[in-house]
């Protein structure tokens, strides 16, 4: 829940270091496992963002392979994430508001772009430091995403690769 989040800080003497890492955690991967590792080795309290379907579709022009449920439910079941959320808003700051974290972690992909400049000064204005994280160059669910379609259109037009709405999950 967010209000636990925000207790974690507030009038103690043994506070926390609260963390946020954001994501679509679409095709999850080990560049997803990297972040979140990594993440929470430098925090005491991990809550992992998972992007809802509709912002993914606003932000980046199409809908996730894995629906929400499912991206959040595998989220919840890494054992280095202590919370993981639906998010809901492309404003971190507006994230923050809500769950009062103290870092920020974020794919160095943004390092040195305007849009990470612009993170960079709303989230000093408040307190919170931003740690970048190296991109794992190996795999990336763009790359997963393109392999699929290939594989499918590769595929005898009367035989599916694979059926991904079929209900052996």
């Amino acid at each position: 829940m967010a209000n636990e989040s925000v207790s974690i800080n507030e009038g103690s003497a043994l506070a926390k270091t609260v963390g946020y890492a954001g994501g679509a955690f679409d095709l999850f991967h080990i560049g997803h496992l990297n972040i979140l590792k990594h993440a929470r080795s430098q925090c005491d309290h991990l809550i992992a963002g998972v992007a809802t379907d509709e912002m993914l579709l606003v932000t980046k022009g199409s809908l996730p392979v894995v629906p929400l449920a499912e991206r959040l439910e595998i989220v919840r079941h890494i054992d280095f994430v202590d919370e993981a959320i639906a998010e809901t808003d492309e404003d971190k700051l507006d994230t923050w508001r809500m769950l009062r974290f103290d870092v920020y972690f974020k794919g160095d992909d943004w390092k040195g772009t305007e849009k990470g400049r612009r993170l960079e000064r709303r989230f000093a204005e408040v307190g919170v430091e931003i740690i970048y994280f190296p991109y794992t160059v190996s795999t990336s669910s763009t790359a997963l995403r393109l392999a699929l379609k290939a594989l499918s259109s590769n595929a005898p037009s009367n035989q599916p690769v694979h059926d991904f709405s079929n209900s052996e999950r």
